[in-house]
């Protein structure tokens, strides 16, 4: 075996034409909970660093795709923090979804720069495996600070970003755009490790019914200017 071959061999470099199965070491990634989707995913399933879902309307089920995960990881203890979401958690679809609220931090913030530093931040500490962050705006610097904060990072950086930002360049390993259907989502992959996949890839997704819509996200907007010293809490039970 020549040199090159050995070096080719090792799981941290990666060919354009690799499958994207092999693309990114498994032990680093978290299941979707969708066999699918994991499937189409660089180590089967949302790969450690950044990456942004694009979506149109809020509630369409941009959380449903993650809520799995989200469960998985705080079933064993994991904290997961959401950062500048627009409305306030609801907590009893996330308790349906199997997410430990315990383990959940929502951080608030006034801005959009105060956002983006404490996203920073959070990555940066090693406390958190995964975070989810709100951010309609940001450009390529902020999303190269983001991402490499986030390959330091034990987990991944979920940002929802609006539909225009596939136009835009990003430094994000994983890139999806979702796509409302009846009783399922339709998943574009714009970027990902590996092979691009040529068609949008079908979702199922399951609400649960309650008396109130059931989004993880309420209908209460979230303050943009919460009281001092209240940036930060743990989502009650």
């Amino acid at each position: 075996m020549t040199p090159l071959e050995k070096i080719l061999q090792r799981q941290a470099v990666w060919r354009g034409g690799a499958a994207a199965a092999v693309a990114l070491p498994a032990a680093r990634a978290v299941r979707t909970g969708f066999a699918a989707l994991d499937a189409a995913l660089p180590g089967g399933g949302w790969p450690a660093g950044l990456v942004e879902v694009l979506h149109r309307a809020k509630g369409m089920g941009e959380l449903q795709i993650v809520l799995p995960a989200l469960a998985t990881l705080t079933s064993a203890g994991r904290r997961i923090a959401w950062l500048a979401p627009p409305h306030l958690p609801y907590a009893p679809a996330l308790r349906a979804a199997g997410v430990r609220l315990d383990c959940l931090t929502v951080v608030r913030a006034p801005g959009r720069r105060d956002a983006l530093w404490a996203a920073e931040q959070a990555l940066r500490a090693g406390t958190f495996h995964a975070l989810l962050l709100w951010l309609p705006r940001a450009s390529y610097p902020e999303l190269r600070r983001l991402a490499v904060a986030a390959q330091a990072g034990p987990g991944f950086a979920l940002a929802f970003r609006p539909p225009e930002a596939a136009g835009e360049a990003s430094p994000a390993v994983l890139r999806l755009a979702l796509e409302s259907g009846e009783k399922q989502l339709a998943i574009r992959i714009l970027k990902r490790r590996g092979q691009p996949l040529a068609a949008p890839l079908p979702l199922p997704i399951e609400r649960p019914v309650f008396e109130r819509p059931a989004h993880a996200l309420g209908r209460a907007p979230l303050s943009a200017t919460p009281a001092p010293g209240a940036r930060a809490r743990a989502c009650a039970a």
